[in-house]
Formats: structure tokens, C-alpha cells, sequence
């Protein structure tokens, strides 16, 4: 209402409606007359408060609105992470294992690694390395047995490098010694042991399962052989197109003819019974039983067998110092001591004193050939008597046969290891020995003496060998073939004894895990984010647009 003011001028007046006392809304200064509110400002008051009213139900809307975004995406991530769960069994572990192979003329060391989960008791074995030891083999330290314990140590140091350290000590590690070492036995079994204590104290100076250092038998080094031959060709066991392993039912299983320094192997699957026992061998792999026939002929590998001849032709000159040799290139010549050519057990008699006898080369292809026979009893057999050579029992050969080791690496050097007919084989061992020595010398500059002249030899030794010794015919030379590798992996009996050796090791179980769906797993990450996005809107609006 109004009110007259001072001096006769007038106020605005409110009148508390609970205790009627009149106070004056608006008044001029100094009482004088009172001014009047401008029509601009009662309009801005008023549409402050109708801005502050709309923004606070704004806020509220949109609190409200970003609740129900949170409960839903909510619901919604909860529903995908509880449904399709699935039990989910991880990739099985690896199991490593090392094997030295210490052969007559060198050690290497093979290094190789399977799933810990196998396949029938088995493992699915490759090869991680191979490392080739420095010098002779161990054989040779017969008068300095630390040494050959020395030697190993580069190769384990290296081995050390490629498996993880938290599997170092659970790695199997095994030394086996083959020909070389079993005529060392022979000579001098104090000796023999001697060097294998020596080479078991260097590996157990580095932190693996040490399985032990011992010398193969010879069935032994031919089966394991087998084994590996027939496991990298997948005769045993094969990856499927529905991506199992299963064993390959219809395949045959190839046979293996192995050639080393000291000493030869034959190992095969007969068509019929194997006779004799003690040259029978029963496997189980992958959950088939395998029978075999192996034997190894000691003193026959190469090494050794051209060895005995030096000495079969040294007695037929007993009382000559110059003798003539018709497998080396005629214009070559080379010395040895009756010292050094006795000192083997395959060397059938002793000298009585040492000098120099000094083998000259005559290169007359047939009687090289002739002479090399002589190393062979071929008719000790009988009649109506499966045999190889010297009286051992041998069924006739069946199906196909990979040659390896001594054989490959001379048939390769004359370029024989394309399937080439027997009488090509022949004809070109016959022709590469009318070659005089500086002829040879001229058209392989490269390669190392001691091997150039004795290449005649050993062609026309494994010529003899398979064709009569083993009584592979015309007919069945084809089925013959000359490899050193086998799905880039190293043929010998190593990784044989590691898949025998995975038989034996526990099968671990896979770990198992509960887990979605890698799509339904995405898609609750995503509404989980949009989530928390959504939240944090709600929560900045709520504040920002609060009134003051």
C-alpha cells in the first residue's frame, strides 16, 4: 500500500501480515522522496528467477536421466559378463632336453623341446640346435681325459642361452657315446671310464637333470636311429587336416642304414618274423607297437674299415715298407706308423716293432674293389640261412630305407644322392677312381686332403657294404635313399632316444581357466566404459549447473 512519507512525499510500504508493523519497501535518500523501481529492472529480476527455476529442473532432469544410463548399461554389462562362460585349457608347457652324441670322430650336441601335454604318452619333438664341439672325439683323450670334458664346455654354455633359466634344472641331459668308445672299452675299459667321468664332472657343473654318460650298444644307436628317421618323415605320427595328431594308418615305416667312423647299423621292419632274438627290438610310440630288426656291425664304419684295409694290404708286402694301394690315386702317397695303424681292436694282428710303411697310390678301380670284398666274410652264411655278412642273421631287406651319416656324405661328394640306378652308382665310383692325384687335386682345390684321397675307398666300401653285404640287388637299390636331414632336422639316433626318453617323462595336465567369449568380453568392456562416461557427465551437469 501507500503510505505518506516525510516533507509530504510518499514510501512503499509492506505490512507484516503476522504482526501488522509497516516497513517501507523503497525510500529516497535522506527520507527525502522516495524513488521509483525502474519497469527495465523488475523485468530483469523477474526473468533471473524464471532462469534459475528452469535450470535447476534441468539439473534435475539430467541427474535423473544419467541415473537411468548407469543402471541400464549396468544391467547391461552384468547380463554379458555372467553369460556363455567357458572352460578354456591354456597352450601346454615345453619340456627341453639335451643329448651329446659323441661319436668315434666327433661330439656334437643336439638340443631339442616337445609340449609337456604329448601325444599317446609321446612327445612332439623338434630340434631348437645343433652345436658341433670343437676337435676329435672324445675317444681320442684317452691320455688327457680332462680335456675331453673341456671340450663340451662351449656347446653347454650356448645350451645355456637358448632354455629358460626356470627350466634349466628340470632338462634332461644325456651323454652317449657310440663306436669310438665301445673299442676303447675294448683296448682299455680303465681308460674308457676314465674319459667318462670326465665328461660327466664338466656337465654337471651347469644347472640340468644330468640322466648320465654311457657308452650305446650297438642296437641301441640302430633303433634310436630308426626311430628318428620314421618320426621326421611322419610314418609314425602326422599332423591331420582336422588338426590332430594321429597315426598314419596304410603308411610303412622305412628302414635305416647308418654309417659312422667305427662302426655301421641296419635297421628294419621284416615282412615276416625276425628268427633270431638277439636281434629283435619291440618299441611302443604314439600308441602303436613297432617290432624291429637291427644290428651293428662294430669296426665297420668307415674309419675303421679303411684302416683294415691299409692293414690287409700292408701283410701282403709284410716285409715291404713301400706298399702299393689301388684305391688311391696313383701319384699320391702317405705314411703311417705300424703304431698307429695297430692301435684299433678291428685291426686283426700286432707288429712285432714300429716303423714307417708308406702307401702309394696305384688308382686300378678292380682291385681296389677286389681287396675291399676281402674285409667281408661273405660265405660263413650256409645254405638256407638269411644272412648279412660274417654269419649274422639278417632277413631280406623290405620297403624303403633312408641312408645316412657316412653314407650321404660320400655318395653326396660324387653327387650320387638323386636316386641314380645301381649301375650308375658303378660306373661313376669306377670312373672317379682312374683319376690321378693331381688331377683330383685340380677339379676340388677345396677340399681337405685326407678325405680327397680316401673318397675311392669309401665309395667303393659302401658300394660293397649295401650291395653285398646288406644284399640290396639291382631290384632294390631304388628303394634306397641318401639323406643327411629330414624336415630340416639332423638324422641319428639323438632324437630317437628323446622321443623313447618322452615315454618316460610324466604327461603334465593343462592348466584350465574359466573366460568368455573374446566378442561378448569386448562388448561388456565397452558398456563398462560408457558406463563410467556417462557417470562422470552426470556428475560435472550436476554440478556446474547447480544455482549458486
Amino acid at each position: 500500500m501507500k503510505a505518506a512519507g516525510p516533507a509530504g512525499g510518499t514510501m512503499l510500504e509492506d505490512r507484516n501480515q503476522e504482526d501488522g508493523v509497516t516497513r517501507p519497501l523503497l525510500q529516497g535518500p535522506e527520507g527525502g522522496k522516495p524513488e521509483q523501481p525502474e519497469p527495465q529492472l523488475l523485468q530483469h529480476v523477474q526473468k533471473s528467477h524464471e532462469w534459475i527455476g528452469a535450470e535447476m529442473g534441468c539439473s534435475r532432469w539430467t541427474a535423473v536421466v544419467g541415473s537411468l544410463f548407469v543402471v541400464v548399461f549396468s544391467i547391461i554389462a552384468l547380463i554379458l559378463i555372467a553369460v556363455e562362460v567357458k572352460n578354456v585349457l591354456l597352450p601346454p608347457g615345453t619340456k627341453y632336453a639335451m643329448v651329446f652324441d659323441a661319436g668315434s670322430s666327433h661330439t656334437a650336441l643336439y638340443i631339442y623341446q616337445w609340449p609337456a601335454d604329448k601325444e599317446n604318452d609321446t612327445g612332439i619333438v623338434s630340434q631348437v640346435e645343433a652345436c658341433t664341439v670343437a676337435g676329435p672325439g672324445i675317444s681320442s683323450y684317452i691320455n688327457n681325459p680332462s680335456k675331453a670334458g673341456a671340450s663340451l664346455k662351449v656347446c653347454l654354455d650356448k645350451a645355456m642361452t637358448l632354455i629358460p633359466a626356470n627350466q634349466q634344472r628340470e632338462t634332461p641331459t644325456y651323454l652317449g657315446a657310440t663306436a669310438g668308445m665301445r673299442l676303447l672299452r675294448e683296448l682299455n675299459s680303465t681308460k674308457a671310464d676314465q674319459v667318462l667321468a670326465e665328461v660327466s664332472k664338466a656337465i654337471q657343473e651347469y644347472p640340468v637333470d644330468f640322466q648320465g654318460a654311457r657308452i650305446l650298444t650297438g642296437n641301441e644307436e640302430g633303433s634310436f636311429g630308426w626311430i628318428t628317421v620314421n618320426y621326421l618323415l611322419e610314418t609314425l605320427i602326422k599332423f591331420s587336416f582336422s588338426g590332430k595328431w594321429v597315426h598314419p594308418y596304410g603308411t610303412e615305416v622305412l628302414g635305416a642304414l647308418d654309417l659312422g667312423g667305427a662302426s655301421t647299423q641296419i635297421t628294419f621292419q621284416p615282412s615276416g618274423t625276425i628268427e633270431d632274438n638277439s636281434t629283435k627290438v619291440f618299441f611302443r610310440l604314439y600308441g602303436t607297437n613297432y617290432s624291429i630288426y637291427t644290428h651293428s656291425y662294430l669296426c665297420y664304419g668307415r674309419d675303421q674299415a679303411l684302416k683294415m684295409l691299409l692293414a690287409s694290404l700292408s701283410k701282403v708286402n709284410i716285409a715291404a715298407q713301400q706298399i702299393s694301394h689301388p684305391c688311391y690315386p696313383k701319384g699320391y702317397e702317405m705314411n703311417i706308423t705300424t703304431a698307429a695303424l695297430y692301435d684299433s681292436p678291428c685291426v686283426p694282428a700286432t707288429p712285432t716293432s714300429n716303423k714307417t710303411l708308406t702307401f702309394r697310390g696305384t688308382g686300378v678301380p678292380a682291385e681296389c674293389r677286389s681287396s675291399i670284398q676281402k674285409l667281408f666274410n661273405l660265405t660263413e652264411c650256409g645254405a638256407g640261412k638269411m644272412c648279412g655278412f660274417n654269419g649274422v642273421y639278417q632277413p631280406l631287406v623290405h620297403g624303403q630305407f633312408f641312408a645316412f651319416s657316412g653314407f650321404y656324405y660320400t655318395f653326396n661328394f660324387l653327387n650320387l644322392t638323386s636316386g641314380q640306378s645301381f649301375s650308375t652308382v658303378n660306373t661313376t665310383i669306377w670312373d672317379f677312381c682312374t683319376k690321378d692325384w693331381k688331377e683330383l687335386q685340380a677339379s676340388y682345390p677345396q677340399e681337405k686332403e685326407v678325405r680327397l684321397s680316401n673318397y675311392c675307398a669309401s665309395a667303393f666300401y659302401i658300394l660293397t657294404l649295401l650291395h653285398e653285404g646288406y644284399k640290396f640287388n639291382e631290384q632294390t637299390w631304388s628303394n634306397i635313399h641318401f639323406r643327411q636331414q629330414a624336415g630340416n632336422t639332423d638324422i641319428g639316433w639323438t632324437l630317437g632316444y628323446v622321443l623313447n626318453l618322452s615315454n618316460m617323462i610324466p604327461t603334465e595336465a593343462r592348466e584350465q581357466v574359466t573366460g568368455h567369449w573374446h566378442s561378448l568380453w569386448a562388448a561388456a568392456v565397452a558398456f563398462i566404459v560408457l558406463t563410467l562416461i556417462v557417470g562422470l557427465v552426470a556428475i560435472a551437469l550436476q554440478f556446474l549447473w547447480s544455482p549458486k
